[in-house]
């Protein structure tokens, strides 16, 4: 990820030369994310975007202090908040971030609790005029925090035997319990039920320190849900030439200290697994000679990508510091014996990277050091939860970071690109970890959406978000960009016309910043966006036209016309009421006059009208009555369906009759199929 400091001094520092490396209607668009398919009319194209962000939409730069008065004024009303909110007496609420417009708009993040209990998935932003006004609101669960009672039956030490059986399985190294089990609200999937989090510590399989949360419902023992916390991602530096880096000086000695930057600190861990190393210092003020045999090199790497990073969303974004508070994180270098890979850590506030195969090729390039440093930001706005769609778009979002720190870089020897990783050679064979323009060509990410793309490891689900970012900065189709060549297509075959990266980013963080919360899966982000837009750009711009195409050339949502991907469809629109906790029902479609099987790439379009989504088995039954899973109680809390599946029915005659059956598998909600459709592109 490559991104460019500016020149700073400060009293008593001075700036040592070293080589830096690194790896790898808007409010109610907000109330539902609503996924769907292609559709079947191709769009006009629509016209490049050219519209400047409304002056009073973009957010202001906040001093540390100017922050934490806002947070104060934000806690001060949380009670009136909350019941503005409509919240039951035994919810509260936690600040956790600000961030304020120019036109005054005041954007609070929160966590809640309930009775005491952390309610995990229970965050949401409020949207108002002062700090606490809850104008609009985003929440990560829509289902009332209500849990049948919060009396654990199941013992702790169950839930402990449980998180580490769980670690077991992933082959972890040493694993042990960091964290005893605590009771929370578990609300970010499902009803609210009480539950215990534990957290596993040890190393992964691959060498990474782990901090493995698993959750364990309270009541019955069953496992809920797990992630993972740790998440990977004058110098002479080994991969961005001489640059400029701001130490400090003390007595006769320099250390990678950057006092204009939070008092950032690159650590020499000198191949060990824990705690802090050894601060760098010397008496030269010389960082390096660009070679990965010198340990200082990779260190000047990493204390640069951190100054670009912090730059970059200082300047380009406003934001002081990853938590907004003007602190500094720290990088550590060195870490492991041929460790191939880097990561960011919460409990350590701190970045570290390994050295690569051989200890050849340190992992600190500008795209991966601000890769991992956008974790951090992630973390502490957003909080997506690294599993699942959710843990895809949270890499996405470090990739697509990491990618505009390293244009904002502008360095002549890690030139900025769509390309993750391309300067570590972790393949061996000069090739990238990652492509934005074609995730697929790495051979294992995916370039569009499809049911079931959470069930996937999340470096690879990112693949998709990272599609729609390239798309909505540079369009579709062959261009060169830097001296890069890239294609990008469409999942629907239909182009789309880019707006520039320079208002893709600022979408992409207001969205992150102000809309996403832990949860947010495709569709929310697809929703979470376009409100972005709207309040930057306006709904009716060339800018919000853009963003609905470029989510539909990745298969999320329609075009901006309402159409997209041609093709034959058929369809049923007669209501069928689903029983509550009762028997499966179906609704038909015959398809006919077509020859041969059904594609590769059936779209599957369902609009189910339901208090609870969670509740609801959805299938796709095909004529010979082989059944395609397409929602197993799976998708979080929120009302309805309206979805848009890709089913690989490439086995099945397309002619005959296709039925859709669902199900309700809990009690107290209900809803009906309001209609389905079959795109046969």
């Amino acid at each position: 990820m490559r991104s460019r400091s500016s020149h700073r001094r400060t009293p008593h520092a001075t700036h040592r030369r070293a080589a830096a490396v690194a790896l790898a209607g808007v409010a109610a668009l907000i109330a539902t994310a609503v996924q769907s398919g292609s559709a079947t009319a191709a769009p006009e194209q629509a016209p490049a975007a050219a519209s400047k962000a409304k002056p009073g939409s973009e957010s202001v730069r906040l001093t540390p202090a100017q922050r934490a008065a806002l947070i104060r004024e934000a806690n001060a009303t949380k009670a009136e908040t909350a019941e503005d909110l409509g919240l039951g007496a035994k919810e509260k609420l936690v600040v956790r971030d600000v961030l304020k417009d120019r036109d005054g708009t005041v954007h609070v993040r929160y966590e809640r609790t309930y009775d005491g209990l952390p309610v995990l998935g229970g965050d949401l932003v409020v949207q108002g005029d002062t700090p606490g006004a809850a104008d609009s609101v985003v929440k990560a669960t829509r289902t009332a925090v209500k849990p049948a009672t919060t009396t654990a039956k199941v013992p702790a030490a169950e839930a402990e035997r449980q998180a580490l059986s769980a670690a077991k399985a992933e082959k972890a190294e040493g694993a042990d319990v960091d964290r005893a089990p605590r009771k929370v609200i578990w609300a970010a999937e499902g009803k609210p039920v009480v539950a215990y989090e534990t957290v596993v510590g040890g190393l992964q399989h691959d060498g990474t320190p782990q901090e493995l949360h698993v959750v364990t419902d309270a009541t019955t023992g069953e496992k809920l849900y797990e992630w993972e916390a740790v998440q990977n991602g004058t110098g002479h530096t080994v991969y961005s030439g001489t640059v400029d880096l701001t130490t400090t000086q003390s007595g006769s000695s320099y250390n990678l200290t950057d006092g204009a930057r939070g008092g950032h600190k690159t650590y020499n861990l000198n191949r060990g697994t824990s705690g802090t190393g050894t601060l760098f210092s010397g008496s030269d003020d010389v960082w390096g000679n660009g070679s990965p045999s010198n340990l200082e090199s990779a260190a000047a790497d990493a204390h640069y990508g951190a100054a670009l990073t912090w730059d970059y969303y200082k300047n380009v974004h406003g934001r002081s510091g990853i938590r907004g508070d003007g602190v500094g994180a720290y990088s550590r270098v060195h870490y492991g014996n041929n460790y191939v890979n880097a990561f960011w850590s919460d409990s350590c506030f701190c970045m570290t990277y390994g050295d690569g195969s051989g200890n050849a090729n340190p992992l600190t390039s500008i795209d991966v050091a601000a890769h991992e440093m956008t974790h951090g930001l992630t973390s502490n706005t957003a909080g997506l939860n690294y599993s699942g769609e959710s843990g895809g778009l949270n890499e996405a979002t470090s990739d697509i970071f990491g990618s505009t720190v390293e244009f904002y870089a502008n360095n002549s020897s890690d030139v900025g690109d769509y390309l993750i990783g391309e300067e570590i050679d972790i393949n061996g064979d000069g090739t990238p970890l990652r492509y934005m323009d074609k995730p697929s060509k790495d051979g294992a990410s995916k370039d569009s959406w499809y049911s079931g793309i959470g069930n996937i490891d999340v470096h690879y689900s990112s693949g998709p978000a990272n599609h729609f970012f390239y798309l909505l900065s540079e369009g579709s189709g062959t261009k060169t960009i830097n001296g890069v060549t890239y294609d990008s297509p469409t999942s629907d075959g239909l182009p789309v016309t880019g707006i520039g990266r320079a208002k893709a980013e600022k979408i992409w963080f207001r969205a992150l910043t102000t809309k996403f919360t832990s949860t947010t899966n495709y569709a929310g982000a697809r929703t979470g966006t376009l409100a972005a837009t709207g309040e930057l750009y306006g709904t009716d711009s060339a800018e919000y036209k853009a963003v609905q195409d470029a989510w539909a050339g990745i298969n999320v949502g329609s075009r901006s016309d309402g159409g997209g991907g041609g093709g034959t469809s058929f369809e049923n629109n007669t209501d069928v009421t689903i029983p509550d906790y009762g028997s499966a029902v179906t609704s038909s479609i015959t398809v006919s006059g077509r020859t041969g099987n059904a594609p590769s790439n059936l779209q599957v379009s369902v609009d189910i009208v339901h208090t609870y989504s969670g509740d609801l088995v959805v299938d796709l039954l095909a004529p010979d009555g082989t059944v395609y899973n397409l929602r197993n109680r799976s998708g979080g809390s929120a009302d309805n369906i309206n979805q848009t599946f890709t089913v690989n029915a490439s086995s099945e005659a397309a002619n005959g009759t296709w039925r859709l059956r669902v199900q309700d598998r809990a009690r107290y909600d209900t809803g009906y199929i309001s209609g389905w459709k079959l795109t046969f592109p």
